[in-house]
C-alpha cells in the first residue's frame, strides 16, 4: 500500500500546477531578462509554454499545492518566518563561532511533521538545513531526523518538533498539503 507522500507523486497534475508552472518559468525568464519589452514578453511566455509542455509528467510534484485566496500570504508569511530564522541562526552561529566558552549540544533529533505532500516536505527540509545550526539528515514518512548543533537538555519529541518546525510548518500549511 502507499503511503500519502507517495500518492501525491502519483496524482496527475491538473491544468492548475500547469498555469504554476507556466507562471514560474516565465517569471524567472522575466528576471533573468531584466527587460520588460514586447519582444522579452513574447520570447518568455513562448519558452515558458514549451517547458511546461516537455516537463508535464514531471508537474506532480505541484499536486500539493493549494489553490486558495489565502495561499500567497501564507507563502509570503513563510519567507519572512524563513528569513527571519536565517539571520537569527547566522547570529548565534557567529556568537558561538567567535566565543568558544559558550556550550554546544550536538544531537541528532527526530521531529514530526504534519504536512502530507512531497513539496511541503522538501520545502521543510530545505529550510531547516539552510538554517545555520540545523541541518536535515532523513525524512521517513512524517518524521525528519536533524542534526542540531546546540539541543536544548531534556526536550522531548514534541519540544523538539516545537523548536525546530513549527514556525516553518505553521505557514506551509497555509498553502501546501
Amino acid at each position: 500500500m502507499l503511503n500519502e507522500a507517495q500518492t501525491s507523486v502519483n496524482e496527475s497534475p491538473g491544468w492548475q500546477h500547469y498555469a504554476l508552472a507556466f507562471a514560474l518559468c516565465w517569471l524567472a525568464w522575466l528576471l533573468l531578462a531584466g527587460r520588460l519589452n514586447a519582444q522579452e514578453l513574447i520570447a518568455g511566455a513562448v519558452v515558458a509554454l514549451g517547458v511546461t509542455l516537455i516537463s508535464g509528467p514531471h508537474l506532480a510534484v505541484f499536486t500539493g499545492v493549494r489553490f486558495t485566496p489565502a495561499a500567497p500570504f501564507h507563502l509570503a508569511g513563510f519567507l519572512l518566518v524563513f528569513l527571519r530564522s536565517l539571520v537569527y541562526a547566522n547570529l548565534d552561529m557567529a556568537r558561538r563561532v567567535l566565543s568558544p566558552s559558550l556550550p554546544i549540544r550536538p544531537a541528532v533529533v527526530e521531529v514530526e511533521t504534519q504536512l502530507q505532500s512531497v513539496l511541503g516536505r522538501l520545502l521543510l527540509t530545505n529550510a531547516i538545513t539552510l538554517t545555520p545550526g540545523t541541518l536535515s539528515v532523513d525524512v521517513h514518512e512524517n518524521r525528519l531526523t536533524v542534526h542540531w548543533v546546540d539541543c536544548p537538555p531534556g526536550l522531548d519529541m514534541p519540544g523538539q518538533t516545537q523548536a525546530i518546525v513549527s514556525g516553518f510548518e505553521r505557514h506551509l500549511r497555509g498553502f501546501l498539503k
